[in-house]
This record gives C-alpha cells, sequence and structure tokens, in this order.
C-alpha cells in the first residue's frame, strides 16, 4: 500500500492529470439536443452575441441599445468583435471564453473579422460538432433547462423526438412558480381547472400537470431561478405552490428540486436579457424548507458572493441540501478558488464544485477548462495538508474524490446512471 501512496511533489501533477482524464457530468446548462432545432445555440455568433458579452459591449462602445437591438445578429457579433476584441485587449473573463474556444477549434484568435469562424462553424454537422465540443471539453453528459410551457419546447416534447443519449431534462418551474399570474392560463388552456389566484383545485391540478410533464420528460430533477427577495414560507402563490404542489411530487417521483437564488431582475430592461443584476437573498427560506420537508433534496446555488459562507454552514446543518456550482456572476475564477476553498473546508467533498451554465455550445469548453485549472491547485494544496498532517495520499484517493465530485455526488441524487 506505502508503493501506491504520492510524494509531495508528486501530487500536483497527479491531480492535474485526473481532472484532465475524468469526464464530467455539465448537472445546469442551457443547451438542447439537436432534436430542438433552432432553441440549440451555436457557432461563433451566438458566442459573441452572448448577453455576457452584450454586457461588456455597451461599456466599450459608444452605440446605445436602442441601436445595437436593430442590429441583425451577424451585426452585432461583428461590433462586439470589433470593440471588445481588435480595439481592445480581451482580458475579461467572458472575452478570454471567446478566445480559449477558437484557439481549441484551431481558428484564428487575432483577426480583425470573422469570416474565417463563420466559414468553419457553417460546415459543421451539428451531430459531429457536439460530439467533438463535448470531447475537448471533457463532458460526458449536460443537463439541459426545459420549460413545459414553453410553445417550441412543447412541440418538441409532444412529438416525443429527444432520445439523445448525451443530453438530459430538467422540469424548469420558473413561469408556473414566480410567473404563475402571468402564466396560469396556459395550463388553463390545456384542461388544467386552475385559477389566477392559485386557489380551489389549482394544486391538486398543478400537482396532476407536474405528472404528466415527468412522464414525458423523465427529468433528473425539477427547477427555478428566484430573487433575492424570495422567502419561505410567505402568503405569496409562490410559496403555496411550491409547499403543496411541487415538493410533494418531488417526493412522489423521487426527484432532488434545485433552487437557483439571488438574480435581481431587469434593473436595466434596455439591455434585456443582459439587464438583470444580483442580491444578497434571506436564507432563512432555505433552513425553513430543509426543515419543514427532510424526505426533499434540495441542490442549491446562490448567486451573491455574501450568501455562500451560510450556504455552507447551513448544507452542514441539513444534509439533504447539496450546494452546486459558482452561478453565472460568481464563475470568475477569483471568486471559484475563493468559494471552493471554503467548500473544501467545511464540506469535504459533499458538494459539486461547478457547473457550466452554458446557453451556446462551445462554452462548455472554456468553461470547464476554466474549473480544471481552478479546481488543481486548490485540490492538490488540500491533498498537501492531509500529506503535512501525517496522512498519505494515493492516485486512488484522488480518483475517488474527483468522481464524487463532479459525478457520482449528482448521480446518487438523481436517476442519472454511471457510465
Amino acid at each position: 500500500m506505502a508503493a501506491d501512496l504520492l510524494t509531495t511533489d508528486q501530487i500536483d501533477s497527479a491531480v492535474e492529470q485526473t481532472l484532465a482524464s475524468t469526464l464530467f457530468v455539465d448537472i445546469h446548462t442551457h443547451l438542447f439536443s439537436p432534436t430542438f432545432g433552432k432553441l440549440g445555440l451555436w457557432g461563433i455568433d451566438e458566442l459573441l452575441t452572448y448577453h455576457y458579452l452584450e454586457a461588456e459591449f455597451f461599456r466599450s462602445s459608444k452605440t446605445t441599445p436602442e441601436q445595437y437591438w436593430k442590429l441583425s445578429k451577424r451585426e452585432r457579433a461583428d461590433a462586439i468583435w470589433r470593440a471588445l476584441f481588435v480595439e481592445n485587449s480581451p482580458i475579461s473573463e467572458s472575452t478570454r471564453g471567446i478566445i480559449a474556444v477558437l484557439q481549441a477549434l484551431d481558428l484564428p484568435t487575432g483577426a480583425s473579422a470573422l469570416e474565417d469562424a463563420r466559414e468553419f462553424f457553417s460546415g459543421q454537422s451539428i451531430e459531429q460538432h457536439i460530439g467533438k465540443v463535448f470531447e475537448i471539453a471533457g463532458v460526458s453528459d449536460v443537463v439541459m433547462t426545459n420549460d413545459p410551457l414553453d410553445p417550441e419546447e412543447q412541440r418538441v416534447w409532444l412529438n416525443g423526438d429527444q432520445d439523445h443519449a448525451q443530453f438530459h431534462a430538467v422540469l424548469r418551474l420558473d413561469r408556473i412558480l414566480w410567473g404563475w399570474p402571468k402564466h396560469w392560463q396556459q395550463l388553463a388552456s390545456q384542461g388544467y381547472a386552475v385559477d389566477e389566484k392559485a386557489s380551489g383545485k389549482s394544486i391538486a391540478e398543478v400537482r396532476r400537470f407536474l405528472a404528466a410533464w415527468h412522464k414525458r420528460m423523465r427529468p433528473l430533477y425539477m427547477a427555478v431561478s428566484l430573487t433575492d427577495a424570495f422567502f419561505y414560507p410567505d402568503d405569496s402563490i409562490t410559496s403555496k405552490i411550491l409547499g403543496e404542489a411541487v415538493l410533494p411530487s418531488c417526493r412522489e417521483f423521487g426527484l432532488p428540486m434545485s433552487l437557483m437564488i439571488g438574480v435581481r431582475r431587469q434593473v436595466n430592461p434596455a439591455l434585456r436579457l443582459a439587464g438583470d443584476a444580483v442580491g444578497r437573498a434571506d436564507l432563512r427560506a432555505l433552513e425553513n424548507l430543509c426543515r419543514s420537508f427532510p424526505e426533499n433534496r434540495f441542490l442549491v446555488s446562490v448567486l451573491s458572493r455574501e450568501n455562500q459562507h451560510e450556504l455552507c454552514v447551513y448544507a452542514r446543518k441539513f444534509n439533504n441540501m447539496m450546494p452546486f456550482g459558482c452561478w453565472w456572476f460568481m464563475n470568475n475564477p477569483s471568486i471559484v478558488e475563493e468559494i471552493t476553498r471554503e467548500r473544501i473546508e467545511l464540506l469535504g467533498t459533499s458538494f459539486i464544485p461547478q457547473h457550466s451554465d452554458a446557453r451556446v455550445l462551445e462554452q462548455v469548453i472554456y468553461k470547464w477548462r476554466n474549473t480544471r485549472r481552478t479546481l488543481a491547485p486548490i485540490l492538490a494544496n488540500a491533498y498537501k495538508l492531509i500529506y503535512d498532517d501525517g496522512r498519505g495520499i494515493s492516485l486512488r484517493d484522488i480518483q475517488r474524490d474527483v468522481n464524487r465530485l463532479f459525478r457520482s455526488n449528482f448521480e446518487n441524487w438523481t436517476s442519472l446512471r454511471p457510465r
């Protein structure tokens, strides 16, 4: 056994090699399998007009949002490339991501225009391209975000066409949980006896709706994105439907509930998708949920840096909570490093370090590249501390831990079977 133990000088390379060779499960994305057609975004124009880059564009260009939205997508991409990559050095996290994608696909990173990149992407078969991108990114499976009230998505599910082995469904409930006043009539139009105030038979009918979509989608979990003002329990429709319909349905079907908390929506509506911000949430809502529903499992990601320590402490108190990822504004290496170190110190390997949140296919390349690069020294340092304290570490130990962090924690909480 002692012969299998690593020296302290071998730990860094062992961690790097293990992270590089392990295929990750990407537990939260906004990607779609090819069956969903144009809902699945990919290619250089989609990469450049992603809302992270749009927000940066308006800081480096005299173009107003009103002028920008009048442009075609191709013209918007050209404008962003010129402003952020030609006239300025691409040193932000989002712009570096584009450079990493281009480099990984052997495309020019310093060109003054996008002709070569566009020619490359126009020549790709989407099925083969997905396989290549996933191979470069080092992921075996991606989890989608599927809204049962989106008309375009509905058509695919009702036709029974989604059967791609690497894409897995999630039942996303934003329109039902916090958008009920605007969307309850969609359920009513489908024959469900619901009303604006979620009274009468509404709760039972929501459960019937969820049962039908669970049977149709076979989702790995249910999910919702919530604002920084979210609280539970209160007298809101959100609280009522969550506690009386959604969580009982999750228990019935053995599904976790994913709560992504902390967005402050549309602080600048002129920016559209780029107009959302962040706010600190009251995590007593999680305390109340985990205590009130001990048989439910909660996947939780919070958007505010100020909430991260509190989330770790709550995870120590409630083993039905699984912290996951560094979401959205948190997904910067300096913050990822800080949060992941803290989680390891408080939770060991009983959390899920990251998800890509990718909305455009090729984003998984740089997001997982960044994750491996950021995580390697953090994990290596943890093992060196163990070594210094008198405990040996083997390559087998490292592989087990990496598998747990990036695969089995999620597999054990869901119906996703190990490959």
